[in-house]
């Protein structure tokens, strides 16, 4: 799907960890600290793949297989900045009504899509809708 709409469409992630999965906001302070090396990513892929078995040995399993510095990894993940980041996109999420995780949004409008080419048709419309070349 990327190379269809390359240069057409902006993908932004948002932090929004569940109280209720007790390592999601290790894992998005970890995904954070990932993109101070440059593996965003390839790091919350993992993560996703991962999902029901994280932990902390599990998040020094993947930055090893990323071949990430595990030692700066773990420090990152406590910056002053990734703290805000995460703090700042969950006051945002409640603000707009996020409850859940995923949440998509479409050109700001909320999206509730079950598969691939659910996506693909919506994306394909809106992009119509604003002229763009397909």
């Amino acid at each position: 799907m990327s190379d269809k709409y390359k240069g057409q469409l902006k993908i932004v992630i948002k932090h929004f960890p569940l109280t209720r999965h007790k390592f999601a906001r290790k894992a998005a302070q970890a995904s954070l600290a990932a993109h101070e090396q440059g593996k965003f990513w390839e790091f919350h892929t993992k993560l996703f793949e991962n999902y029901q078995s994280l932990n902390d040995d599990k998040l020094v399993q993947i930055a090893g297989e990323l071949k990430l510095d595990i030692d700066k990894l773990q420090s990152d993940m406590n910056l002053p900045k990734i703290q805000r980041i995460i703090s700042r996109d969950i006051q945002n999420g409640r603000r707009i009504g996020v409850k859940g995780t995923p949440t998509i949004f479409i050109n700001g409008k909320r999206t509730i899509l079950r598969n691939p080419d659910e996506f693909i048709e919506k994306i394909d419309s809106e992009l119509k809708k604003n002229n763009k070349t397909l």
